[in-house]
């Protein structure tokens, strides 16, 4: 019978509160009493890791016949499930049903402002959460043919992994471990104490004043719900923008949008030092040359990730890794042993869940099939989920001029697109941009309140290499957001008409008269 690790209790506790949706979860994801499988004689695969990348993996390879092993050390689901997508859009979608009811009046409704009640806008976040954990529990993939072990995974050689007593030999392992969150070597705010996306969610009183430090993702994500919850917000980002990786531009709506819902956004500032009062926290840093300090109820961290590279072995199994970088992988996934594969965030820069899916069906090509599916192949959209959002894939402008890539931005601004101005949604923007003397796509920018729900558009025309003058034939439903990719695709055809062309059609249209 498998005891519960350190690690596995440490990461039980963090779902609090123990009430009935948490217990759910925790029966799905990390059954008391769970009975580990005698091991088969071999694998033909191993799988290291229980969050997205080896779930689709397991699953895929037990579907197609293989024998399977899937260790979890942790929690099934891994962070998507338990501390990432799932908890953190569920309060977004809360977030924005109080933002509404605000902006109400602008529809012409005669509407309270919205209170939040945060013990309910959590307890249906855990609700969910655990509704949507049973497609990721032990029992079911049980049920899928996989051996389902539970406890510490550790490679004892270049073929053999042992959990606890049992020693699990494979032809092919992979490791899918995940990163976690990793704090700021800033004075104090270890004895401070501090949230993390893996502690965020089990809040039961809302903090009245709350400091964000970094302003990607996740930090702006966050710091809008929790400003629109009613807290008071300060977001502090040492870079010149938040959001570093999206276009300026871009990046500059949804400060604007942030800044006019009222957080304090910071950006440029040097986070010195955070001291523990008897009731508060006191955050000092340093801003356009001066000294400021900010008393705030809890701090959110969200400026770094770490991938899960510790206490696996990987040294015993030949497997290179950096402690900060992750496990080292060529384009086919493969470490340095040929028999290893990594996928997820892991061994990746891009640490997306649908990412880590795309790994694991590429590793079940290559692993089991002798395939030659190469990451370097993948074309991966991401989405930012602030209101408005941002959505990106392909090529930025900063991205082209790197690699030199001569290229034509064609952009419309959703304010000139009538569904969004019927529905109040005007910020934001498509920016596609085609490759020079071509309509081949090469990337886009999507500002917009449902910019993820149209990315995979501009996403799929990347991948089948269909070009903007195919998209101006196709018929978009009117009136609706996503028009506006029609209208950068008939902007495209417009400035095939140049001058001399004109004066040919003109010259034709006269003989035709």
């Amino acid at each position: 019978m498998v005891r519960e690790g350190e690690r596995a209790m440490a990461e039980a506790a963090v779902l609090a509160p123990l009430d009935e949706h948490n217990l759910s979860l925790l029966a799905n994801v990390r059954p008391a009493g769970w009975v580990n499988p005698e091991p088969a004689a071999r694998y033909n695969l191993v799988v290291v890791g229980a969050g997205t990348a080896g779930l689709v993996a397991a699953a895929g390879a037990a579907g197609l016949g293989a024998r399977v092993a899937l260790v979890e050390r942790g929690l099934m689901g891994g962070d998507c499930l338990n501390f990432g997508c799932v908890p953190s859009k569920a309060l977004i979608r809360a977030a924005r049903a109080s933002a509404e009811v605000n902006r109400a009046a602008g529809c012409g409704l005669a509407a309270q402002p919205a209170r939040a009640e945060f013990g309910v806008v959590m307890g249906r976040m855990r609700r969910l959460r655990a509704e949507l954990s049973r497609n990721d529990s032990a029992a079911r993939f049980r049920q899928l043919g996989v051996d389902v072990f539970l406890g510490e995974a550790r490679f004892i050689g270049a073929d053999e992994v042992e959990v606890g007593k049992a020693r699990l030999r494979f032809a092919r392992a992979l490791v899918a471990t995940g990163a976690r969150a990793a704090a700021p070597p800033i004075p104090g705010l270890a004895e401070a104490g501090f949230l993390t996306n893996e502690t965020v969610f089990s809040l039961t009183e809302m903090p009245r004043r709350l400091a964000v430090i970094g302003a990607g993702p996740i930090g702006c994500e966050l710091a809008q719900a929790f400003r629109r919850f009613g807290a008071e917000v300060w977001m502090l980002e040492a870079l010149d923008q938040i959001l570093p990786r999206e276009d300026r531009d871009a990046a500059a709506i949804v400060e604007r949008v942030l800044v006019g819902e009222g957080i304090e956004v910071l950006t440029g500032c040097k986070v010195t030092g955070v001291v523990r009062g008897a009731a508060s926290r006191s955050v000092c840093f340093e801003y356009r040359g001066a000294a400021r300090e900010i008393e705030v109820d809890e701090i959110l961290v969200t400026a770094g990730r770490a991938p899960n590279v510790e206490g696996l072995g990987l040294e015993r199994a030949g497997v290179e890794y950096d402690r900060k970088l992750g496990i080292r992988v060529d384009d086919y996934l493969r470490t340095t042993n040929p028999r290893i594969y990594a996928a997820g965030d892991v061994c990746s820069a891009l640490q997306f869940t649908h990412l880590a899916d795309a790994h694991a069906r590429i590793v079940l090509r290559n692993a089991l099939f002798f395939g030659h599916a190469r990451a370097s192949r993948l074309v991966v959209p991401w989405c930012t989920y602030t209101d408005p959002e941002i959505a990106h894939v392909g090529l930025s402008e900063a991205d082209a001029a790197s690699r030199g890539v001569a290229i034509r931005t064609f952009k419309h601004e959703m304010g000139a697109v009538d569904r969004a101005v019927l529905d109040g949604e005007t910020e934001g923007f498509v920016k596609v941009h085609v490759a020079e003397g071509s309509d081949r796509i090469v990337g886009a920018t999507l500002v917009a309140r449902h910019a993820g729900e149209m990315i995979g558009e501009l996403t799929m025309a990347i991948q089948a290499r269909i070009g903007l003058g195919t998209i101006a034939e196709m018929i978009h439903p009117y009136p609706t957001q996503a028009e506006a990719i029609k209208k950068i695709a008939d902007a495209y055809n417009r400035s095939r008409l140049t001058a001399p062309r004109k004066r040919l059609l003109a010259r034709y249209f006269a003989w035709r008269r």
